[in-house]
């Protein structure tokens, strides 16, 4: 059964974001470093024929698990990073990052010298990039390296009010780690959400909240999603299969679309414009993640979400949403 768009007053939702604060949620997943050199292209290379990109500046973000956590704490919540890093430099500037941004690199984010930090380099040149280059490792984690996080983790979980599952395929997200952690949850009545990858689809099962995108819906789903027809059909099969409390399927610039058990809601987007979607789903699952901490329904955790999503797509780059810009964000609803 299809549901309208829900309405809800700006005062209501200003008092669910204000009802983040404090609340403390785990980030499980992979952390990222994302390198950006800007500059301008004038010329071609006269060793190949490639542009020349002279940089004019060198920017630091955090991407993955790591930009998740970071929009956690800009909510206002705290966030509980558990990741795996390696022994270089990279993972000496995420953790100055994190640091920067309020997000403690300690409890949870190991290192394992075997591996390599996942570094992603962006070169822009006039506000377009040109090009990425990626270091990464994305072998399994060691028996020991897993054992060590998973034990991190069951330490976190007594005073966990919701936990968030960040996985980009890098390794630490796999099928050992879900199937000892989401019955846990489920156990203790933990709210789940996940932002997944395709290969690990069929691990999730039973987690509270999804959120693939179209392109991750379809596969999973193993069929293109066309139309309406087909989106309809997929959220509440893939549901069905995961035994998740619900699927939220993010399409970008056509909004997001929610399926539980009794209906399916379509939220059409917030976006006024749309200069870059970097991060944008990791700004959805964590605003999605730290509404359930807080007690807050789905139908109004979505609304919150396409407000947020709304923000960072009009900046370049990974981005966030705070509180205070998530609040203002609210202004053009009724207000109560």
């Amino acid at each position: 059964m299809a549901s309208p768009t829900p309405h809800f007053t700006r005062a209501a939702l200003e008092k669910r974001v204000a009802g983040f604060r404090g609340r403390r949620v785990l980030v499980i997943g992979d952390v990222i470093l994302d390198r950006y050199l800007w500059g301008r292209a004038t010329r071609v290379s006269p060793e190949a024929p490639v542009l020349v990109v002279d940089v004019d500046k060198e920017e630091l973000r955090l991407g993955g698990a790591a930009n998740v956590a970071q929009n956690v704490r800009a909510l206002g919540a705290t966030p509980v990073l558990f990741g795996v890093v390696g022994q270089d430099a990279a993972a000496q500037s995420l953790r100055r990052e994190l640091q920067a941004r309020e997000v403690d690199p300690d409890s949870g984010v190991l290192v394992d010298p075997g591996r390599r930090t996942t570094l992603k380099t962006r070169i822009i040149a006039h506000n377009q990039q040109v090009l990425r280059a990626d270091e990464e490792s994305r072998e399994p984690l060691s028996n020991t390296v897993l054992e060590d996080l998973w034990r991190r983790v069951e330490r976190a979980l007594p005073e966990a009010a919701g936990v968030l599952i960040s996985d980009y395929g890098k390794g630490v997200v796999n099928a050992s780690l879900l199937s000892r952690l989401l019955p846990v949850l489920k156990s203790r009545g933990i709210p789940s959400a996940v932002d997944p990858k395709e290969e690990h689809f069929q691990s999730y099962r039973g987690v509270t909240v999804i959120t693939p995108n179209l392109a991750e819906a379809s596969q999973a789903w193993g069929r293109r999603i066309r139309n309406d027809e087909d989106l309809i059909e997929a959220g509440h099969d893939l549901r069905r299969k995961l035994d998740a409390g619900a699927v939220l399927i993010t399409r970008g610039e056509e909004g997001m679309s929610l399926f539980t058990p009794e209906e399916h809601t379509h939220f059409p987007t917030r976006a006024r414009r749309v200069f870059d979607v970097t991060g944008a789903g990791d700004t959805v699952v964590a605003t999605i993640a730290t509404a359930l901490s807080a007690g807050v329904p789905l139908p109004e955790a979505c609304v919150l979400a396409n407000h947020a999503a709304g923000l960072v797509v009009a900046e370049l780059g990974t981005a966030v949403a705070t509180a205070a810009k998530l609040i203002e964000s609210l202004e053009d609803l009724p207000v109560g």
